[in-house]
């Protein structure tokens, strides 16, 4: 057995990886850690088992970055089948209603899915990990609970439709692309969508293919990602300084105000809204500031290592 290192031995930074199908996100993270023998390692934004494509996680001080990283809008590329609902709302859950949907032209079923973009109020699916009362939603589905979760604001801003198939004179395939916000369910767009045309629906792939702005093309396997980031750089693996210049403005430091801001001082201010990446005259993160009044203050220090 391999001994674990501290985690100081492994430079900070974030992991693109392509995940693949049957794994959970948990999974992807205890392999990320495994591989680089080190503790601290999270992901930003869960991707259910059934999914393939991007999870971002974050080692080390990086893991400080992943609350921005997250909030950021996704894009997916997916698969609805209409004609049968599931319990999960996709391919995993044990169908619970067949209704024949071969009756449906494709004028149809385009606008029942054009019908699912905007602001939506949507009901994310029963199984799935909303906390309800402290407990993961699916969790308590599992435990023979009946749950009810509270609709959610959500904004889908596209819902491209490239292909309508048939694979079954009952059953309507259809391969689309959504674009949506942080927190949005594409397994309850199919599942609604579905619902509206009295046939049920459910989701039979969906691969994340960006989050903000990271995307799968320039990812790796976690064992890929994770072997180049301890060697430094390559393919999946971005540097702290790139990860936070890839999500916030920059703010390059004179170096007495990175010095300041080592010691937790105020600078002046950015005189613009929101957060910047500190980044001193060696290209190294010192902080995340955000403006208080005449003077931006630390928001998210990174100290050296």
């Amino acid at each position: 057995m391999s001994r674990r290192r501290p985690d100081a031995d492994v430079p900070p930074g974030l992991l693109l990886v392509d995940k693949s199908g049957g794994m959970t996100s948990h999974d992807v993270v205890a392999r990320a850690r495994r591989v680089l023998s080190v503790r601290k390692v999270g992901h930003a934004g869960t991707l259910d088992p059934m999914a393939t494509g991007l999870l971002v996680l974050g080692v080390g001080t990086a893991t400080r970055l992943l609350g921005y990283v997250g909030g950021h809008d996704k894009t997916y590329g997916a698969t609805i089948r209409l004609g049968q609902a599931t319990v999960t709302d996709d391919r995993e859950g044990e169908v619970v209603a067949s209704t024949p949907a071969g009756h449906l032209d494709d004028d149809a079923v385009a606008a029942a899915l054009a019908a699912q973009t905007g602001s939506l109020l949507q009901v994310p699916s029963s199984v799935s990990a909303v906390k309800v009362a402290g407990r993961r939603s699916y969790d308590r589905v599992r435990a023979g609970e009946e749950v009810m979760l509270e609709p959610r604001a959500v904004t889908v801003h596209r819902l491209d439709v490239h292909r309508i198939a048939r694979p079954t004179p009952d059953l309507v395939d259809v391969d689309v692309t959504v674009s949506c916000t942080a927190g949005t369910y594409v397994r309850a767009i199919a599942r609604d969508a579905g619902a509206a045309l009295g046939v049920g629906g459910h989701l039979t792939a969906l691969r994340r293919t960006a989050s903000g702005p990271f995307s799968v093309v320039g990812a790796a396997s976690v064992e890929e990602a994770g072997q180049a980031l301890a060697a430094g750089g390559g393919p999946g693996v971005l540097g702290l300084t790139d990860a936070a210049r890839a999500v916030f403005p920059v703010r390059t430091l004179t170096d007495d105000e990175a010095r300041a801001l080592g010691y937790g001082q105020r600078i002046p201010a950015t005189g613009a809204p929101g957060l910047h990446a500190a980044v001193d005259g060696a290209d190294r993160l010192v902080a995340l500031v955000e403006d208080v009044g005449a003077t931006a203050r630390v928001a998210v220090g990174f100290p050296p290592a």
